[in-house]
């Protein structure tokens, strides 16, 4: 069944409070003159950032330039020329620079140059006049001197009237060496007094064999802060922001979504309509992703423009299977007069179920900081709407999001494998039976950590296997003690992180024994934790300090509410003995601060995607600013000999089917080697929630030739939720590239027409009686 086929009659609106409408969007902050309606354009200077007229004398024109002046130019001037080879000429310190000019049907073609090497051909055709456009960016440019060259290409498009170009405004990135993005040991001696002990970052890597390094390789941007990350193919990740101004532009205005090509890095920006700060997301049975919530609609100018976007509170985005390597046609689908939430959410966790449908856990009415009972939504609702417990479709209530206020946004949510789901928020955890709609409480979080938003630590759902009837244990890392009841003015960005790591078997005995408590080397707040195919975990990104956010507590850096960036990842081992299982043997150390609003997914190929930090209203620039550099963590087996699989991943993986799989063993392998097959959900990851982040080892076989591996799919829906996943065969500890196959029998969530239908009829009533007028 398609998605589309479960949307609702045109004749539904769902109606959002006039209040929430009325609030400040932009997590509840304006900038002076934000009340104040402009006409839109992407021209925008970033805090940190500075722009260059088209008339400033540093800007070197060569052949036949004109100068215009208008009120909608920038400084009111520009320069535009006609002349084939007539070139501007531009020589800047920083680590970036972006060309504005305008587009038309009269525009050309023209050459970007950086540092005298070609970087870019420009298309400055619109069928549609458009001022103040964004025609190129470069950013991650090395700290220092550089020079842009734009050059009239005396070429245009087929449908173009002229061939002119036009520099309107430069803006440079002034960037940030990374001796003063990092803490100096002064600065930390300093600012961690009481803190956690915080130990030298020493490069160690000479003391380690070659074969155990970790390499760490920066290339790409994502062009959209990574906000949000979710791996869709074997070839692309899907990148989704905030509302604000990226250098990606799409249809005139900056992009707040793209598509990310995990080979060549390339980009292809996704046109969305409504705003989906802080929303959240996950597959459904059928492979279809679906985003889920957001924020207001950003009507002001909010640092410049007015976007025109959509109120986002009860969006659910649509973005159906794209598999092909080509994406040109893929894109997020919205009618928000059809398919909506039936309530608002901000901070909600989504989760695919046992039954391949989503839930929706919790999250705020409206943008804010930390919760509160008149912005929580303490409920659970279903895509599509189920009809239990009596709830005709509509959200259904969790005691649990209403006991663990304050710091519970963002819920940490896992689908365990006898149906029911694990809840952890603030310094609670417990059991969800929805089928039953009961809960059953679990032993609190030792020692006064929290776990979720504000105080973010990362958790999850440590390896399933049928050796061990897939016993489900949890991890809990990170996060902090700050009392959730402070207001702003109280907290801290010195205030101390977290470095416990928590584990429970959740079976009866294992519960009775309650939580067991190990350290990580270093306390973060906001870190990410991504399965390895290895069954080992590595934790990355983070602050050692504060508090997730940004605006909202004293002694801020920049805007951040968090300080001292953890630089350095950390493997865990989660089958070692006690107290050694965390390590940084060969791991390299990173220069860049991966702090609120950071992002790392394990990819198709082994190797780890880093991206996102930014603790800022808008696109920043100042220390800790908006951060579009992609890092790649490659572990130590990406260097050595791999397994290969080379044929028979099936399009379909049915449950309890078996498969044939052809394989290429590494020479080096030893009849006997050890080898397991892990199917893995890659999860869909923001603000250090790794919402259905799975790994379940297959039971398989291997022929005697050792070309032949035969696997079995998991059992049912209850080990392994119906989906997308990949499989990657595991060899004496070095793992194949995975192999994305859709668990189940590919069909969509069951759909209940009463469900749908009673709906349908309440938000009708409830239409009838606000309006006074029949819908």
């Amino acid at each position: 069944m398609g998605i589309r086929s479960l949307l609702l009659p045109s004749t539904l609106v769902v109606l959002i409070a006039t209040s929430c409408l009325a609030d400040s969007a932009w997590n509840g902050h304006l900038l002076p003159g934000s009340t104040t309606k402009a006409r839109f354009s992407p021209y925008y200077v970033p805090p940190g950032a500075k722009s260059y007229d088209s008339s400033s004398p540093l800007l070197h024109y060569s052949g036949g330039w004109t100068e215009s002046f208008s009120p909608a130019y920038v400084q009111k001037s520009i320069r535009a020329s006609s002349e084939p080879g007539a070139a501007m000429t531009f020589t800047f310190t920083g680590t970036g620079v972006e060309w504005f000019g305008n587009q038309d049907k009269k525009h050309g073609m023209a050459k970007v140059y950086i540092d005298g090497q070609l970087a870019q051909e420009v298309d400055a055709y619109n069928e549609a006049s458009m001022k103040q456009q964004r025609m190129f960016w470069a950013f991650g440019l090395p700290q220092g001197k550089h020079t842009l060259k734009i050059m009239n290409a005396g070429a245009s498009h087929s449908s173009a009237s002229g061939i002119q170009i036009d520099i309107d405004a430069l803006v440079v990135t002034l960037g940030t060496s990374a001796e003063q993005q990092a803490p100096s040991q002064q600065n930390m001696a300093t600012s961690s007094q009481n803190l956690p002990s915080y130990p030298p970052l020493l490069d160690l890597s000479s003391k380690f064999p070659q074969e155990s390094q970790w390499t760490l390789v920066q290339n790409g941007s994502t062009g959209v802060h990574a906000m949000q990350l979710v791996i869709i193919s074997e070839t692309h990740a899907l990148v989704v922001d905030k509302v604000e101004h990226n250098p990606l532009t799409v249809s005139g205005h900056p992009a707040w979504a793209a598509l990310y090509n995990l080979k060549t890095h390339a980009l292809k920006p996704l046109s969305m309509q409504s705003n989906s700060f802080c929303a959240g997301g996950t597959f459904l049975s059928n492979g279809t992703l679906v985003n889920v919530g957001g924020n207001p609609v950003v009507e002001d100018r909010t640092a410049s423009a007015d976007f025109g976007d959509v109120d986002g509170l009860q969006a659910i985005r649509i973005f159906e299977p794209c598999e092909s390597n080509n994406v040109d046609d893929c894109a997020i689908y919205e009618n928000h007069d059809r398919i909506r939430m039936a309530s608002p959410r901000w901070y909600n966790t989504v989760l695919r179920i046992s039954d391949g449908s989503a839930m929706i856990i919790g999250g705020s009415l409206k943008g804010g900081w930390i919760n509160n009972a008149t912005t929580n939504n303490p409920t659970v609702e279903y895509f599509p709407p189920k009809n239990i417990h009596n709830s005709n479709g509509l959200p259904i209530h969790l005691p649990f999001l209403v006991d663990t206020l304050n710091s519970n946004l963002f819920p940490i949510a896992f689908s365990l494998p006898d149906g029911s789901v694990f809840m952890a928020a603030n310094r609670d955890a417990m059991i969800y039976d929805w089928k039953t709609n009961t809960e059953r409480r679990l032993p609190q979080i030792p020692n006064g950590v929290r776990v979720t938003y504000p105080m973010t630590g990362t958790a999850l759902l440590l390896p399933l296997s049928p050796e061990n009837n897939y016993t489900p244990e949890i991890l809990l890392c990170g996060g902090s003690t700050i009392d959730d009841t402070k207001p702003g003015y109280e907290i801290s960005s010195q205030d101390p992180a977290s470095s416990q790591c928590s584990r429970m078997v959740l079976t009866d005995a294992g519960i009775a024994a309650g939580w067991q408590v190990e350290q990580m080397p270093q306390a973060r707040t906001m870190p990410d934790a991504v399965l390895l195919p290895t069954g080992e975990v590595l934790v990355v990104n983070g602050a050692g300090s504060g508090i997730s956010g940004y605006g909202n507590v004293v002694n801020q850096v920049g805007a951040s509410n968090a300080d001292n960036p953890v630089f350095t990842p950390v493997l865990y081992s989660p089958s070692g003995p006690a107290g050694q299982r965390f390590s940084t043997a060969g791991m390299p150390t990173s220069d860049i601060p991966r702090l609120y609003h950071s992002v790392a997914t394990l990819t198709p190929q082994g190797d780890i995607m880093v991206a996102g930090s930014n603790p800022n209203l808008d696109r920043s620039e100042l220390k800790y600013g908006t951060e579009y550099r992609v890092e790649w963590l490659g572990p130590a087996y990406m260097k050595k000999e791999r397994p290969q699989i080379l044929s028979g991943v099936p399009k379909l993986f049915k449950f309890g089917d078996t498969i044939e799989l052809k394989i290429l063993l590494p020479v080096t392998s030893l009849q006997g080697a050890s080898v397991k097959v892990a199917l893995m959900d890659l999860g869909y990851v923001t603000h250090a929630v790794h919402a259905n982040s799975r790994l379940v080892y297959l039971t398989s076989s291997m022929s005697s030739d050792q070309q032949t591996l035969t696997i079995t799919a998991p059992p049912n829906g209850n080990i392994y939720p119906p989906g997308p996943g990949f499989i990657y065969v595991v060899v004496d500890g070095v793992p194949s590239a995975g192999a994305r196959v859709l668990v189940g029998n590919g069909k969509g969530p069951i759909v209940d027409p009463a469900a749908q239908q009673k709906y349908v009829n309440r938000v009708q009533r409830y239409v009838q009686e606000l309006t006074g007028k029949s819908p």
